[in-house]
């Protein structure tokens, strides 16, 4: 039997992570991190070096890749290139994401082509690619696995939200595809999961929180009774990327204070 510190080791596995500078998936990084996994940081460029220098504080190894989430031909590039390097990939986050805000009958078209290319079409993208890298790699993780692929799904893979209907979309292309994909993949020793948060105090729900009664009417439903915070989602990342999860695949696992229940 395996002990339950070896089933949530991540020691000699590497991540690869996007949106890992701030928020939810800074904290997703360093949790990575601290459970044993170097870490492997898509950024648009160097300049924050805030989550790769905490990550190195730990004794990790953090490199930055620099790419452009919203540019096709930078996203296909990127797995190729990291390859070369020859790093082996165990664990993919796919946690870049933007958002716009517009009534649906004057939602513009670039916003919407903006928001469907990062969310969802890059979340493809590096799912092929790094799915594709880990099927030809042995199923030497513990449990016979040969990685993790963890999205970023949202409560509006559900609801439709309000005003953000490239959003709301775009996530529930992620959840329908991080199902499609561990059809095929877990079987192979591929886990392929979702979290879903919920209402988060961090920089993309800066408009709802300065929305006074908007913000008040979601914090009355959430039975948790605040907003999330960024280091909720430590414990859900590592148990996802981990071998405590070896039989979970395909789920989308809310994160959000009870708020889908209620």
């Amino acid at each position: 039997m395996t002990s339950i510190p070896q089933l949530f080791s991540l020691e000699g596995q590497t991540a690869l992570i996007t949106g890992g500078t701030r928020g939810i998936g800074q904290a997703m990084a360093i949790a990575l991190a601290e459970a044993g996994a170097d870490i492997l940081l898509v950024q648009r460029d160097t300049t924050n070096q805030t989550t790769k220098q905490t990550i190195e504080s730990l004794g990790r190894t953090a490199t930055i890749y620099t790419a452009d989430l919203s540019s096709p031909s930078s996203v296909s590039s990127l797995i190729p290139t990291i390859l070369a390097d020859g790093h082996r990939i165990h664990i993919l986050l796919n946690c870049a994401g933007i958002q716009r805000r517009h009534p649906a009958h004057e939602f513009p078209d670039n916003d919407w082509r903006a928001v469907l290319q990062v969310n969802l079409d890059t979340v493809f993208t590096l799912c092929r690619d790094v799915g594709a890298h880990m099927l030809q790699q042995d199923p030497s993780l513990p449990l016979n696995r040969r990685g993790a692929i963890i999205n970023v799904a949202s409560l509006l893979s559900f609801q439709g939200g309000i005003t953000v209907p490239a959003y709301a979309a775009s996530k529930g292309g992620v959840a329908q595809l991080t199902k499609a994909l561990s059809n095929e993949w877990a079987g192979k020793g591929i886990n392929v999961n979702a979290i879903a948060p919920g209402y988060i105090a961090t920089e993309m729900n800066t408009a709802l929180l300065q929305d006074e009664r908007r913000a008040a009417s979601i914090l009355e439903r959430i039975p948790a009774g605040r907003w999330g915070r960024p280091e909720d989602f430590k414990g859900v990342v590592v148990w996802l990327a981990s071998a405590a999860s070896a039989y979970v695949s395909g789920e989308v696992v809310t994160v959000d204070g009870g708020w889908m229940g209620r």
